[in-house]
Parts: structure tokens; sequence; C-alpha cells
């Protein structure tokens, strides 16, 4: 098989509010604990459902908006199964079909954390767009470009008279209350309440400044 090198390929390692379109997220956070281990399969008399595991500790059972199968018990941790329809929402989904299979995920406290590679900044920027699109909130975690860069390409020049005060105060008030830390510190109605603002409003300005500083730091 012939090797075909993109060079120029991005990690994207991304958190998706996606309480209520995900069973997942609302296995893991009726038991407060974070989900393990999630992998999904096509159902092969139905190519419209696909079939999905998760794995969270064991205790009370979950709860979810479709039916969860007990599949295997490993002591401290338990499995769990579910089939779901195609379509209905799902942050994978949307990111997939963008030619982006997604290599990891798990939920914690009401979010979708994902992992996933772009082939170029074009591909990544169209994922992250969408997804903004869908769901409430959406954070850039972490973006790694392909090793054999040359180191030049890691430098980065940043001119912050980009963004505007508004969207500076959001950041600044973001970061000193804890909201990019995992655990959190605080959640986005918490730095909302403490800018005087809506939740919605928060996420608007945080999302435009994020876009702006990977434009500036992905060279866009």
């Amino acid at each position: 098989m012939q090797k075909v090198s993109m060079g120029s390929g991005i990690r994207a390692e991304i958190r998706v509010d996606a309480d209520g379109t995900c069973p997942v997220v609302e296995g893991a956070s009726s038991v407060e604990s974070p989900s393990y281990s999630i992998a999904r399969s096509t159902i092969a008399s139905r190519s419209d459902a696909v079939t999905e595991e998760f794995m969270i500790e064991s205790g009370r059972q979950p709860e979810a908006s479709v039916e969860l199968t007990e599949v295997f018990d490993y002591g401290s941790k338990t499995m769990y199964r579910f089939s779901r329809e195609r379509g209905r929402g799902c942050p994978c989904e949307s990111i997939e079909t963008f030619d982006c299979p997604v290599v990891d995920l798990h939920a914690r406290d009401g979010d979708l954390y994902l992992v996933f590679h772009a082939i170029d900044m074009e591909n990544l920027q169209n994922v992250i767009t969408t997804l903004q699109k869908r769901y409430p909130t959406v954070d850039v975690q972490r973006l790694l470009r392909s090793e054999h860069h040359p180191q030049e390409d890691h430098l980065v020049f940043l001119d912050r008279s980009r963004l505007t005060d508004r969207q500076r105060e959001v950041l600044e008030m973001a970061h000193e209350m804890g909201y990019f830390e995992h655990p959190k510190g605080a959640n986005a109605g918490e730095v909302a309440d403490a800018l005087d603002i809506t939740t919605t409003t928060f996420s608007e300005h945080l999302s435009i400044a994020q876009s702006k500083l990977l434009d500036a730091i992905l060279d866009i």
C-alpha cells in the first residue's frame, strides 16, 4: 500500500457541551462519574443505527434517554451498551462527516471530550464551525501539529489587539475563575454572572475570541 503524506496534520482535543444529545453524557452525569472506553459499531442489520458501549465506575444504575444494558462487570467498573439511530445530534457523527474519525472520547461533568485528527487547517476549521453552530459550548482544549514540521512552525507571534476589550475581559475572567481547568473551577453560568452578562453572551464572546486566537496561532 502506498503511503500518502498530508504534511499538515493536526491532532485536536475539544470539549463539547453535549448534554441532552448524548446518552453517554447522560449516563455518566446521572451517577456523577466519568465515562471510559467508549466504543461504537454499526448495527449489521440496520444501516441507520449504531450500537455504543461505555464504562463507568460501578454504583447505582445510570439513567439515559435510551435503554441501557449492562454487558460486563469489571468489579470497580461496569460496561453498558445501548443502541440509537444515526443523525440525532451526536457530536461524533458531526465530526466524522468531515472524514475525521474520533479516536478517543470520554464524558465528564456533563461534557463530552473528543480527540480527532484533521488533515489540514481548513478541515479543522470546518469541524469546529459546524460544532459551534450545533452545540452551546465548544472549547478547543489542545492542538498539536505533526512532529515532522520544522521547529520554526512552533513559534507563534500573537497580536492581542485582534481581540476587543470585551473579548479579552471574557477570556481573562474565564481563566482566573478556572473555567478551562479540569475539573472546572467555574462553569459558564458562574463566569457569566461574574461578568454581569448572560450565559449566551458569554459563550458568543468566548467563541469569537477562541476563533481569533486559533486564526493567529495556526496562521490562518
